[in-house]
This record gives structure tokens, C-alpha cells and sequence, in this order.
């Protein structure tokens, strides 16, 4: 019987390879409810290719026609719509692929719906991960990991006991700009940062590549998802993207899970865990045609948004909501060419230091901080 999947950020690039699986077996998957953005061209050409009972879009304008233009699907919008979709009744897996805080209520959602969580959204779990997992946990749902670098750590671990393990190495390409010094990074423009050179993905998580916050996220994930300790987490500069992570056991022996880079293959695995499905279109790794893989320690000067990513993570509380919300709301002003790609550092770090930290914050205090650190950091610019 086909799992039918809820979900969240369909016309971004993790949205549409998500569906391309479902489109490769549909057998095994069926699309029952989705969110976009404004993208309604997309958004029309999916419900075209899937029969879909719910859509959730960005604003009520386009929700009404959509309702219109196809009255057999019943069209909601806005932060509610997520949440709609999300904690659909008829849901067996919700992937949370949106970009950004506006994940973690819907996730919430459907956790307590009991849908299994595949999560693409790693805002969600730096933000509040404690809420998420006590949640997880209070109503036995699995929490997948859909990022390359947690599905290689979670397969890596498989049949494993977690208290052998010694450390985990998350690897790192270096994105656009690994091999220029901080102070060549001074006049780089968007395009430049935009140009990853192992990985197809959207425009914010390839600027958080470029500045490695995306790894510093990466790392506050893996504590969340494998309650392992800051110390026993190390990152490692891997230029091919073939070793997408790695788990050392107290024997020394260490356990790697290897691929190309296709985020299709860790958004399947998520999909049909316990299962792995084949995969027809996919390029098979060939480590002989490839010859030589490296590594280099981090340079935590050099990539001084990691830095602060572990900083904020060791702070806990809500330093990692502002963390966050900081770097989202600097991103998207570099997008915009209002500010230079150093900023983005200069800005998140800012807002770190006046911020004061709250330990065990709710879900209300937590989207209160984080709605005030995005005000915050665009008033730094003004």
C-alpha cells in the first residue's frame, strides 16, 4: 500500500525532488496535500500531474484562484494553510522542505497527529529542537532526517548502540568560496555565492553554504537529532561531496556513508525507511573514475559563522532562535545587494551578543524572539 505523503514546500528544490520520487514509484508514494509558496505556475502544473485534495499557498489572492480554476481541490493559504497540510488527516509522512522558521509550528502539528516527520527543514529543529523531540517522543513519532549529512550520520548508526559511538564528523564542501581568504571575500557579489560547485540547491541554503553557517546549522541538528555532545561533534572540510558523513565508535573503527551528490537519494530513504527503493535514473558512484578524495581541518577563523553557530548551540536557550532568525533575516538582505556577503557574519553576531538568553524557552517566547531578532537586524541596516 502506497504511503501518502503531506507535503510542505513543493515548488523549492528539495519540494520538486521530492516529487520526482513520487512520480518514479507511484506505487509506493502518493502526493495528498502541499504547500507552495508564490510560485502559481508551479503550483497549477502540480496539481495538474497529482491528484491532490488539499493546497496551502502564501496569500488568500492566489488561494482564491486557485479555488476558481480548480474547485475539486480545496485551496487555504498562510500560516494556518501550512499547519493544514501539514497535520492532514489522511497523511502517513509529512517532508518538511520549506525554508526557514515557518516549518516548526506545522511540524508540531503534525507530530501530534501522529505522522511520521521527514525533515528537510533544519531551521525548525535549531530553533526549537527541544520542543520538537519532547514532542516526538511524548507521541512515538519517528523524526527522519532528509539533509545528506543527518541521513548519512542516521544510516551510519543503523543497528548500532548509541552509547558506543564516540564522535560524529559531519563533512563540509566549502561552498563558492572555499578557496579565497576572508579578505577576498570583501566584494564578492550574489552571483558569486550563488555558484556552488558540488550541489544544486535553493538560493539561501547556497548562501549559508558559501558562509558555512549551514554546516554550524548542520551541527545544532545533529545534537537535536542524536543527543550527542558538542564535543563529540566534529566537522571536516571534504571538497568531492562523496562522504557525506561519518560515525567513530570508542574501537576506533569509523563507519561512512558514501554516494553522489543527489539529495534524492536521503529524501527517499526518509520516504521509505525501513526500505530503500531503486533508483533507475540515478548515477551510480564510481570511486575509480573519481581516484582521490580529500580533507582539511576547519578553519574556524576563516569560516567565522560556524563559529558562531557552535557558540550559539553551546549557549542553547533561545541564543539559537536568534541565531537563526539573525542569519535568515542577513541572507535575505544580501540577496537583496543591501548589505556585503561579510555582513551576513557581522550582523548574526550582533544580534548574538544583545540578545539575553532564555534556558527553557516555550513555543510563544521562541517565535517572539525570533519575529523580534528579524526586526532587529533590519533596523541594524537602516
Amino acid at each position: 500500500m502506497a504511503k501518502k505523503i503531506s507535503l510542505l514546500g513543493a515548488t523549492g528544490s528539495i519540494g520538486i525532488q521530492t516529487l520526482d520520487i513520487i512520480k518514479e514509484h507511484p506505487d509506493k508514494f502518493q502526493l495528498v496535500a502541499f504547500s507552495a509558496g508564490k510560485n502559481m505556475e508551479a503550483t497549477k502544473q502540480i496539481i495538474r500531474d497529482f491528484t491532490v485534495p488539499l493546497v496551502s499557498v502564501l496569500s488568500e489572492e492566489d488561494a482564491i484562484q486557485l479555488g476558481n480554476e480548480f474547485p475539486q481541490v480545496e485551496v487555504v493559504f498562510g500560516d494556518q494553510g501550512l499547519v493544514q497540510v501539514a497535520a492532514h488527516a489522511g497523511a502517513d509522512v509529512l517532508v518538511n522542505a520549506v525554508l526557514g522558521s515557518v516549518g516548526l509550528r506545522p511540524t508540531l502539528e503534525a507530530i501530534k497527529k501522529g505522522i511520521t516527520i521527514a525533515i528537510a527543514n533544519k531551521e525548525t529543529l535549531v530553533t526549537a529542537g527541544h520542543l520538537v523531540m519532547k514532542a516526538a517522543k511524548e507521541y512515538n513519532v519517528p523524526i527522519l532526517p532528509v539533509d545528506s549529512e543527518h541521513s548519512a550520520l542516521f544510516q551510519a548508526m543503523n543497528g548500532e548502540k548509541r552509547s558506543e559511538i564516540a564522535k560524529l564528523i559531519i563533512t563540509a564542501s566549502g561552498g563558492s568560496f572555499r578557496d579565497r581568504t576572508r579578505e577576498e571575500l570583501k566584494h564578492v557579489t550574489v552571483q558569486d555565492a550563488l555558484n556552488h560547485p558540488n550541489w544544486s540547491m535553493g538560493s539561501k541554503i547556497t548562501i549559508d553554504s558559501a558562509t558555512m553557517m549551514n554546516k554550524g546549522l548542520e551541527v545544532i541538528e545533529a545534537r537535536v537529532l542524536f543527543d550527542i555532545s558538542y564535543d563529540d561533534i566534529e566537522v571536516l572540510l571534504h571538497r568531492e561531496s562523496i562522504i557525506h558523513s561519518m560515525v567513530e565508535f570508542h574501537d576506533t573503527s569509523v563507519i561512512a556513508q558514501l554516494g553522489t551528490p543527489d539529495m534524492r537519494v536521503p529524501i527517499q530513504y526518509a520516504m521509505s525507511y525501513p526500505d530503500r527503493l531503486t533508483r533507475q535514473s540515478a548515477t551510480r558512484l564510481n570511486l575509480a573514475q573519481i581516484g582521490k578524495l580529500h580533507f582539511e581541518e576547519m578553519d574556524y577563523k576563516r569560516y567565522h559563522a560556524l563559529k558562531l553557530a557552535i557558540d550559539a548551540g553551546r549557549a542553547g536557550g533561545t541564543m539559537t532562535t536568534v541565531l537563526n532568525a539573525a542569519n535568515e533575516a542577513a541572507v535575505a538582505l544580501f540577496l537583496k545587494e543591501k548589505i556585503g556577503f561579510l555582513t551576513i557574519d557581522e550582523l548574526i553576531e550582533r544580534a548574538m551578543d544583545e540578545h539575553v538568553n532564555i534556558s527553557d524557552p516555550d513555543l510563544e517566547t521562541i517565535l517572539h524572539v525570533d519575529a523580534k531578532t528579524r526586526k532587529s537586524v533590519e533596523n541594524m541596516v537602516k
